[in-house]
């Protein structure tokens, strides 16, 4: 009967284990759900709406085949669709539950200084209507590759295959180099959860069955052995034969027992062993899918998102994004300081930054050995503030710490971006001063800053009068008007000027005070302030203050000559003059400036300063 429960088991556990692998295998349904994409107009761009990619749960893979290189991008819808602004090109999104696609016509926009940008002036026509069907063809095509604006871009030669995360407000751009169709062929696959939570119980009591039947067969194996015996009378004498001792030796042909021989039995044993180790294999390979889950059912995260109200707009770039913006203009700039490329310089640069460094290309292109500006710092990014705003322009502005093993000063930047179609340009550069506290109340980069108007009332000084304030503290010092509104403790660049103006007006009232005369003079840049709040309702500001060193000659005989100046030289195209030179330094400043109700002073952040231009004086 052992034997016959021991059969039962065995069948029994090879149903619960076979049960348990068909779940995993021929009764499996599909892993993924792929859309297709068709009706793809061959428009230069086709935008995938983010209603699309989030229309199933899970990870979003996104496969587009063209014909040539295949470019992929993504980021915030509204940002994709004002760089497209200009343009036609196909929209695929949901549309009463199905993917449709639609051409969407360049549309002129009111310009909007907060929620819109305006499209370039030969996108449409300017009473708002659609443009003509010739309109986009006649605009040249523009390469979506490299642009800032995107979060992350992807290209491939032939096909491209990414796996996306993105959230409903996040779209993607499918393109091939800006003049050629987009890819005709695309598809969305999304996982299906077809989770099969039987099938790992199943194996497991069906390995445990099987157990049971193998103790079962070894159990009926003993009971045989035991209960083998005579169950009748034994039969009548034997002849005599020989004695078994003069038998012959042999090699155990024909021998009779009641007790098997003990590798007969390990055989046994053996046979039973593989059913245990496939049990045993295949309950070790089934998946956390195959198991129920007794715990609560987790939710999947969604992407986090930065708004935390509906009236907070959005940062204008991520700590990512910026990164690679900051490491794209060190590397334009390096590029343009080799070569003393001004118009390169100008891609990427902006403001006082420019004219410095234009102002350093021309003094090199005469005078050899003059040594070029400090590299654009770009890494390690400490601090990201980006503005918190949806339209154009916009700006951000970073820290950068010294690379390992340099002694440099943190960086402190600002840099901006004027519409969709440009990139971002550095405007403002300076070393953050050594005592300086950067303020502690510094927006996250997820929320952003909001930026602070040039005229705002509530800061203790408007951010457009903050240069000419400084400036006339560098002329007058404890006697300005404005020397008590601005922190004197820790103001390094203070000490300098004031230094460096007495130090060179002795060395020239020792050689020319008797021809000449030497005078400095501060005032406010050409440069518009920018300033982003903080928590406290402070705020960091950035300006450019100007600094000019005028040398003139104090009887009609006299001459000024530069002697051993070759930076003005080269500058002014002469070394003598009768009227006397006027030398122009730019200054960049950032400053905390506290908000009118919690009062305090105006703190000095970083500082920079470089030639500007040199000239006679007419």
């Amino acid at each position: 009967m052992r034997f016959v429960w021991a059969v039962l088991a065995f069948v029994i556990a090879a149903v619960l284990i076979g049960a348990g692998i068909a779940q995993r295998t021929v009764f499996l349904g599909p892993t993924t759900e792929v859309a297709e994409i068709t009706g793809l107009d061959e428009h230069a761009y086709t935008l995938v709406d983010g209603s699309v990619l989030t229309s199933l749960p899970g990870s979003q893979t996104l496969r587009a085949e063209g014909e040539d290189v295949v470019f992929a991008a993504y980021g915030r819808t509204t940002d994709m669709t004002a760089w497209l602004a200009d343009t036609t090109y196909t929209r695929v999104a949901i549309d009463e539950g199905t993917i449709a696609t639609e051409t969407v016509e360049p549309v002129a926009e009111e310009p909007d200084a907060e929620d819109a940008s305006p499209a370039p002036e030969e996108a449409a026509p300017e009473d708002g209507s659609a443009a003509d069907e010739g309109a986009a063809a006649d605009a040249p095509g523009r390469n979506p590759a490299g642009s800032d604006l995107w979060l992350d871009e992807f290209s491939d030669s032939g096909t491209l295959t990414v796996r996306l995360q993105l959230p409903e407000d996040m779209s993607v751009l499918v393109a091939s180099d800006g003049t050629q169709p987009a890819p005709a062929r695309m598809t969305v696959t999304w996982p299906i959860q077809n989770a099969t939570p039987w099938a790992g119980p199943l194996i497991v009591l069906g390995g445990i069955v099987m157990a049971a039947g193998v103790v079962l067969y070894f159990l009926g194996i003993r009971h045989a052995r035991r209960s083998r015996g005579p169950r009748r009378k034994g039969p009548p004498p034997l002849p005599e034969t020989q004695p078994i001792d003069t038998l012959p030796p042999s090699d155990g042909k024909g021998f009779v027992g009641s007790t098997p021989p003990r590798r007969a039995l390990q055989r046994r044993a053996l046979h039973a062993l593989p059913a245990l180790v496939v049990a045993g294999l295949v309950v070790s390979g089934c998946s956390a899918e195959a198991w129920p889950q007794l715990g609560p059912t987790p939710t999947p995260s969604p992407t986090a998102t930065v708004l935390t109200t509906e009236d907070q707009q959005q940062p204008v770039v991520t700590e990512t994004q910026a990164q690679r913006i900051l490491a794209r203009v060190a590397e334009t700039v390096a590029e343009a300081d080799a070569a003393g490329d001004a118009d390169l310089a100008a891609t990427r640069l902006d403001g006082a930054v420019l004219a410095e460094r234009q102002t350093n290309y021309q003094i090199r292109s005469s005078v050899s050995d003059h040594p070029a500006l400090p590299a654009i710092p770009s890494e390690p990014v400490e601090i990201v503030l980006p503005e918190a705003k949806n339209g154009w322009p916009r700006t951000f502005m970073t820290v950068v710490a010294p690379a390992e093993g340099e002694s440099a000063a943190p960086s402190i930047a600002v840099l901006t971006q004027d519409d969709p179609w440009s990139e971002y340009r550095l405007t403002y550069l300076a070393s953050l001063a050594a005592s300086a506290e950067f303020p502690g109340g510094v927006a996250p980069a997820t929320i952003g800053a909001a930026q602070v108007p040039p005229d705002s009332s509530f800061l203790v000084i408007e951010p457009q009068e903050i240069a000419a304030a400084y400036a006339d503290v560098l002329n007058n010092g404890a006697e300005s008007a404005y020397a008590d509104l601005f922190q004197e403790d820790g103001d390094q660049f203070r000490v300098k000027v004031a230094e460096d103006r007495r130090t060179r007006l002795e060395q020239f009232n020792q050689t020319g005070a008797e021809t000449g005369s030497l005078t400095f003079s501060s005032a406010a840049g050409a440069y518009e302030p920018i300033a982003l709040a903080t928590l406290e309702s402070g705020a960091i500001v950035a300006v450019s203050v100007t600094e000019t060193d005028t040398v003139r000659p104090t009887n009609e005989d006299a001459v000024i000559r530069l002697d051993g100046n070759p930076t003005v030289q080269a500058l002014a195209g002469t070394s003598t003059s009768a009227s006397g030179f006027e030398t122009t330094f730019s200054d960049q400043l950032f400053f905390y400036v506290p908000n009118q109700a919690d009062g305090g002073q105006i703190q000095l952040l970083g500082y920079a300063s470089n030639i500007l231009s040199a000239g006679v004086i007419q």
